[in-house]
């Protein structure tokens, strides 16, 4: 799909993704993301974004690894979900799946949307 597309769409394509990815985020954990960058690779759309950590999981991170682990788990497959029914309705694009992952330590995080 994504191999089809002129420059132009592509950007297109890059800002949507990342108006929804940031809107989302806003939603799920209260603030958008600082920073963040889309590529489009073949059919895999790749958003790298510098993330602001959820205040009380880094309250509890120290006495809890386990249990903020665990919910920074959980908090990811609902994005994840989140991030693929809205772009597949949004950009009429359909998705075959979405891979995230993020690093409390740094606040990075990487998303690769695989498109079908």
């Amino acid at each position: 799909m994504t191999a089809k597309l002129n420059t132009e769409d592509r950007k297109a394509l890059c800002r949507a993704v990342a108006q929804i990815y940031n809107k989302i985020n806003q939603e799920m954990y209260g603030v958008g993301v600082r920073k963040q960058k889309v590529e489009i690779i073949d059919n895999k759309v790749i958003i790298f974004g510098e993330h602001q950590r959820v205040p009380a999981l880094k309250a509890i991170n120290e006495k809890y690894p386990q249990l903020t682990l665990s919910v920074d788990t959980t908090l990811i497959k609902e994005f994840k979900t989140k991030l693929k029914k809205e772009v597949e309705q949004q950009l009429e694009v359909k998705i075959k799946t979405v891979l995230k992952d993020f690093d409390p330590e740094t606040e990075e995080a990487a998303a690769v949307i695989y498109l079908e």
